[in-house]
């Protein structure tokens, strides 16, 4: 893998919300969600993405999977344009996965864990026997055992148990690149240090490349070797992590540093 190399690249990505109705086919007020950013994603880096609430992190994870559809802007994967003739969107999926917050309601109540994992790869044509056994594999590398888990339901297991099921979706279709959405910020403290050390472990065993988006500033520099920060929908400030955190340039970066806990 060439050092340097971009995996993801953003041109211009915009979003607006309409705040209401308008009146008599005039434009009505919008909340910039995300207003026109870029930025860059390096091959095997974690970027780190921060903000306060409602600055548009989530909504810009959620264009980069395509969960909503962006008012203008492009996004390249490995140089190539995501939903383009050289990059359908099924096959960007197979490369690019999502962790969300929230570990029970990503997960379908009525299927075991072991057929939760299994189901995408099926989706893409990998036999039953060997998603099955794909979906075990990953079990034995988050951490849970296949013998005890993999025939439990989602309400069988904890909130960590359940985030480390979502982990091993996530790598089921074997991607490069996987969006941590506040991943983490569910589980207790001790959960999450376990939770924060595999993801490292995984990123290192397979070659991931990471956006981990959060509103913990400690986590977001423990995690990243970047750090994207955003404001009102806009990209303020993006620098190397020990950088931006010991020498942050813009005033909102400054602010949103003095409030962190120590």
């Amino acid at each position: 893998m060439a050092p340097h190399q971009h995996l993801l690249e953003v041109r211009g990505l915009t979003k607006h919300f309409p705040l209401k109705k308008p009146l008599f086919g005039r434009g009505g007020d919008v909340v910039r969600a995300v207003d026109d950013i870029d930025f860059s994603v390096l091959k095997g880096e974690t970027l780190g993405v921060v903000g306060e609430s409602g600055c548009g992190k989530s909504t810009t994870a959620r264009l980069l999977m395509s969960l909503l559809a962006p008012d203008r802007g492009e996004i390249l994967y490995d140089g190539a344009l995501v939903g383009g003739r050289d990059l359908p969107m099924k096959d960007f999926r197979r490369q690019a996965q999502m962790v969300f917050q929230d570990s029970y309601a990503s997960l379908n109540p009525r299927l075991t864990i072991e057929d939760s994992i299994a189901f995408s790869p099926q989706v893409h044509g990998l036999p039953r026997v060997e998603a099955i056994a794909r979906a075990h594999d990953l079990l034995d590398r988050v951490g849970l055992e296949p013998h005890r888990f993999a025939a439990r339901y989602p309400h069988e297991l904890s909130g960590g148990q359940r985030q480390r099921v979502n982990i091993a979706r996530a790598l089921a279709l074997q991607p490069q690149l996987v969006i941590l959405d506040e991943a983490v910020s569910a589980l207790d403290k001790s959960v999450e240090a376990q939770v924060l050390n595999l993801l490292l472990d995984l990123k290192d065993e397979f070659k991931l490349t990471y956006i981990f988006i959060s509103h913990d500033l400690n986590v977001v520099r423990f995690m990243s070797d970047r750090v994207m920060v955003m404001y009102l929908g806009q990209v303020v400030e993006i620098g190397a992590s020990e950088d931006l955190f010991n020498h942050p340039r813009h005033p909102y970066t400054r602010a949103l540093l003095s409030s962190m806990p120590t």
